[in-house]
């Protein structure tokens, strides 16, 4: 069995290296060099050792070859379509959904040469279709390697290539819809229904989410605490939820019947991954426990190192990129987490008399951190942050999760045979949803119960802990070396959290334009007072979460003013995050296109936080501490960009202005109409658009400095050649986000 699990590690590793580490053209050379090595160290070796190394040489060759191979002939001819327009014909995989320009659906491409999955987007007309349906459509060909001026492998690592947008209505036709093939999507869609039908609204998006792994519905608030608490996972169709099926159907079938639980359990567990869409973390929870319970029927004792291996080893066979998975890292580091470390824990444990009850607590405490010692990085790494009542939050919800998922999954089925008794049954799952969101919403009014890593400090902290209880770990003497260890860590990290916050504390004003991509935030901060300039962007990430980690991490949990330059996404959709993680006092917006959907959207989240409204009608002034703020409304109508409002911050002698994303006529109206001061930073313009930030602006006002808001390598061309040459012709020093992160801008 440790065979088959060192050739399935190495033959991750050689994958893992073939998508993070080498070029493509590389990879043939690698694979050669991989058997070169692995012969050599079969010759010098002997024993077991000389097999080893055979194994793990020819699996890391043979893991760079099917890498390269699969690129060439998956997904390269996809590539060699993007950028082009063609007729395709199509099967959907899945029923479609909603977007808020038509419909989405996931297709298998039929013409010859393509061999993977794509997303085609069409009309509200595309909600008709069913699984097996045939379509042929001519559409405009999009990498989903690239998204937003960014490589992205949300949609690769799910085996999909290709973003197909209509150009015209598809020719549709029946195809195999209703075949057994897809019998799993009609039966998610069924219980999606009875779902939708026995459930209240919010309770409605969790059940969907708990069961399904669907978050589409789900209240922007209600995912911010859900992380925020540490209980995401819960939503994410993962081995958890696997365990909580297993654990059902042991206990209506009967734990000693293993042939039967086994002829049960298996293919129910395949049909349920079928339904949630075959994610990395439940094809591995599937197969592992596919292992677990065939192991005794063969008389095989259950290896979960060989089972983990293998489950990788079949999902990278599957698909190479899959390894770009956040869901699958995590999952299959928390798995080894509880392996290697928490049943060693539990061990300790386990060793002295304690109540059953205490004994849960313990194993529950004891798997918790064994998975949190290995996904701690890499939830660092990907999301930002470090949930300190992780633990707690486990420990208090996972036996609702266990209980809601279970209870759910009862009613929906007997929904599914009589609607009427679904309805009556479901204030049982409803009560484990609604303990769920409470307790989650309360967990994250704790202080200090996340960190973010927005604080430098804190990478520093992660590096020097783990160095730290490796070192504890390598010892292996001295009895009291991990609570001083523990203790240490916990000094530290309260030593981090203070050193970030101490700048904010010191100084008559803190500018701050914040890296959110092709996009703008600008925090302004003086005495304990802040107003922030804009929160969007059109980027592949979240300007709401951005901003609230920086400000969180600088211990600000208050925006006294949020100022909306105008009603474009790229600077107020973030938004609805923002104002799930942070208190905002007051809007404070231009009134103008009452008729936009934007506004309406803003409008809508200001009622739904009881949030007071400024519209700017005429000159206002808002104080911030040692600053003022004072806003000016349009001076023109027309285009969305020139219908901004203008502000300037003033504390002392020194001025910061924020035209938006004016051009230069509007800016010349702008220095015209008002009494703008010689300034020392200018926020520059339209993220450095040509049409902004134009002579007579940098004439009149005489800024040192410029900070530019903008993505790296942008589609838009931002900043543009010919505004950097104005501005360093002005005498400007620039600074830009998308080649020096946050710029933070001190005034004493």
């Amino acid at each position: 069995m440790r065979r088959l699990a060192t050739f399935c590690f190495a033959f991750a590793a050689g994958v893992f290296a073939a998508q993070y580490l080498l070029p493509d053209w590389l990879l043939p050379y690698a694979a050669a060099g991989c058997v070169a090595l692995g012969a050599l160290w079969a010759w010098l070796l002997h024993g077991d050792n000389r097999r080893r190394a055979a194994i793990i040489g020819a699996a890391l060759a043979l893991a760079l070859c099917y890498d390269c191979l699969y690129v060439r002939l998956v997904q390269a001819p996809f590539e060699a379509l993007a950028g082009t327009q063609r007729e395709l014909r199509m099967e959907a995989v899945d029923f479609p959904s909603e977007t808020d320009y038509g419909s989405r659906v996931e297709v298998r491409v039929l013409d010859r040469g393509l061999h993977g999955k794509a997303v085609y987007y069409g009309s509200a007309s595309l909600l008709d279709v069913e699984p097996g349906m045939r379509l042929t459509a001519n559409v405009y060909v999009n990498s989903a390697a690239t998204i937003r001026d960014a490589e992205v492998a949300t949609h690769t690592s799910r085996g999909v290539f290709a973003l197909l947008y209509a150009r015209g209505e598809a020719a549709v036709e029946d195809g195999s819809a209703g075949s057994l093939r897809y019998l799993p999507q009609r039966l998610a869609r069924q219980m999606q229904r009875v779902v939708a039908e026995s459930f209240p609204a919010r309770t409605r998006a969790f059940m969907n989410a708990i069961l399904l792994g669907d978050r589409y519905d789900l209240a922007t608030e209600d995912k911010t605490y859900l992380s925020e608490a540490g209980l995401y996972h819960v939503t994410a169709v993962s081995g958890l939820h696997c365990a909580f099926l297993l654990s059902l159907l042991s206990f209506l079938v009967g734990k000693h019947r293993r042939r039967l639980l086994s002829a049960v359990a298996i293919p129910i567990l395949a049909l349920y991954a079928v339904m949630v869409g075959l994610t990395p973390s439940v094809l591995r929870a599937c197969i592992m426990m596919t292992f677990l319970l065939l192991a005794p029927l063969f008389r095989r004792e259950s290896d979960p190192p060989t089972a983990l291996s293998f489950a990788l080893f079949l999902i990278l066979a599957a698909n190479p990129f899959a390894v770009k998975s956040v869901s699958l890292q995590l999952s299959f580091a928390a798995v080894s987490g509880m392996i290697w470390l928490g049943a060693r824990l539990f061990e300790r444990i386990r060793t002295k008399k304690r109540s059953k009850a205490a004994y849960l607590a313990l194993a529950s405490l004891a798997t918790t951190a064994g998975a949190l010692v290995f996904t701690v990085p890499l939830t660092a790494f990907y999301f930002g942050y470090l949930v300190l009542l992780a633990p707690l939050s486990n420990l208090l919800c996972l036996w609702a999760a266990t209980f809601t998922f279970a209870a759910g999954l009862i009613v929906t089925l007997l929904g599914m045979a009589f609607l009427p008794l679904a309805r009556i049954l479901a204030y049982l799952p409803h009560f484990g949803a609604w303990y769920l969101l409470t307790a989650a919403k309360w967990l994250t009014k704790i202080p200090y119960h996340a960190v973010y890593f927005a604080n430098n400090y804190l990478k520093l902290w992660l590096v020097y802990a783990y160095a730290m209880f490796g070192v504890c770990y390598a010892a292996k003497r001295g009895k009291w070396r991990y609570v001083t260890a523990s203790g240490l860590a916990v000094a530290t990290l309260a030593l981090t959290v203070w050193l970030n916050a101490l700048p904010m504390h010191g100084g008559s004003l803190h500018m701050v334009a914040l890296d959110v991509g092709q996009g703008q935030s600008v925090a302004l901060h003086s005495k304990g007072a802040t107003a922030l300039m804009d929160c969007g962007s059109s980027s592949y990430v979240d300007a709401g979460d951005v901003t609230a980690d920086y400000l969180q991490s600088a211990g600000i949990r208050k925006v006294d003013y949020f100022v909306l330059s105008h009603y474009h996404a790229d600077h107020c959709n973030g938004l609805p995050v923002l104002l799930s993680r942070l208190k905002v006092g007051r809007f404070v917006l231009p009134d103008v296109e009452e008729g936009d959907a934007l506004r309406a959207e803003v409008l809508a989240l200001a009622e739904r936080y009881e949030i007071p409204v400024t519209f700017v009608r005429r000159k206002e002034a808002f104080v911030i501490g040692d600053a003022t703020l004072t806003v000016y409304p349009p001076v023109t109508e027309g285009d969305m960009n020139e219908e901004c409002l203008t502000a300037v911050c003033t504390t002392g002698s020194f001025d910061a202005l924020f035209t938006g994303d004016m051009d230069a006529n509007t800016e010349y109206r702008v220095i015209a109409s008002y009494q703008i001061p010689d300034i020392e930073v200018l926020m520059v313009g339209h993220h450095g658009s040509r049409y902004s930030t134009g002579g007579d602006l940098l004439a009149e006002v005489k800024p040192e400095t410029g900070v530019i808001s903008c993505g790296l390598n942008n589609r838009y061309g931002h900043p543009n050649e010919e505004t950097l040459y104005r501005l360093t012709g002005a005498g400007v020093e620039v600074y830009r986000t998308d080649l020096q992160g946050n710029i933070h801008i001190t005034v004493n």
